[in-house]
């Protein structure tokens, strides 16, 4: 489906953050591991396929759960803060369906047809705020209805349903969104992200000032080493080699 995870043409970096302890724009990178220690020095090699460097720098990665690639990307760093990586990680919605909005016409916040369209996303945001210790496998959840089901996440029932199924009261997270809160906070993200980081889909990595788009084609299982070096090989890429702007793969491999 062109153009379905790509802005022709906003992301505060606010909301849950959860550090452990406790298609289609051109743009996209897939890179082997670089073993970090042949060009920083202190960093003993790995070992079990994960990078001995690992960032500590906070970011954001967004989400729209329409999105195969952001569902990617989101279950390598939640398999990955789940075993116990360091990663100071904030999750950011962002719409798709106001990505594709025209110049002129109706903003999807404002747009009775468009209703449904912004449900799990809400349901999403009313989850990381207010049930933050259930965020994470909801999170994964509410993917997995759209990508591994064939669910339809306009659907209350089956929402009701992903919510009940990770310990969630559907009632009183349908209670918040009927409040309001959670569409606004849903339209200022979004909105800070264009405008603070000209950011066009989903997922978006953001950390220290630089943003970049990018297409994780795996997913990581219960691998919590491939899921933690192919997040920190996205970090490595975002902050250390500004000068690669575009590396893409020119077939896919089945």
């Amino acid at each position: 489906m062109k153009g379905t995870h790509e802005r022709r043409g906003g992301n505060r970096h606010i909301g849950w953050t959860h550090q452990v302890n406790l298609w289609h724009r051109r743009h996209g990178s897939c890179a082997a591991i670089v073993p970090l220690e042949d060009r920083l020095t202190g960093n003993p090699r790995a070992t079990s396929g994960v990078l001995a460097f690992m960032t500590t720098t906070p970011f954001s990665i967004n989400w729209d759960y329409r999105c195969p690639f952001a569902r990617n990307a989101h279950e390598h760093l939640v398999v990955a803060l789940e075993a116990g990586a360091p990663f100071e990680a904030s999750f950011v919605p962002f719409s798709l369906n106001q990505a594709h909005v025209e110049e002129g016409d109706t903003r999807a916040w404002e747009d009775p047809a468009r209703e449904a369209d912004l449900l799990a996303g809400q349901v999403g945001i009313v989850v990381r705020d207010r049930f933050p210790e259930r965020f994470l496998r909801t999170h994964l959840a509410l993917f997995a209805l759209r990508h591994d089901h064939g669910g339809d996440l306009r659907d209350r029932a089956a929402l009701d349903s992903v919510l009940g199924r990770e310990g969630v009261d559907p009632g009183e997270v349908f209670d918040q969104i009927k409040s309001g809160w959670p569409l606004d906070e849903y339209r200022k993200s979004h909105e800070a992200a264009v405008a603070d980081n000209a950011v066009f889909g989903v997922p978006t990595f953001v950390a220290d000032g630089r943003a970049a788009f990018v297409r994780i084609m795996t997913r990581p299982g219960k691998d919590a080493g491939l899921a933690t070096a192919t997040i920190e090989r996205v970090l490595d890429l975002l902050e250390h080699h500004v000068e690669l702007n575009e590396f893409k793969h020119t077939t896919i491999p089945n």
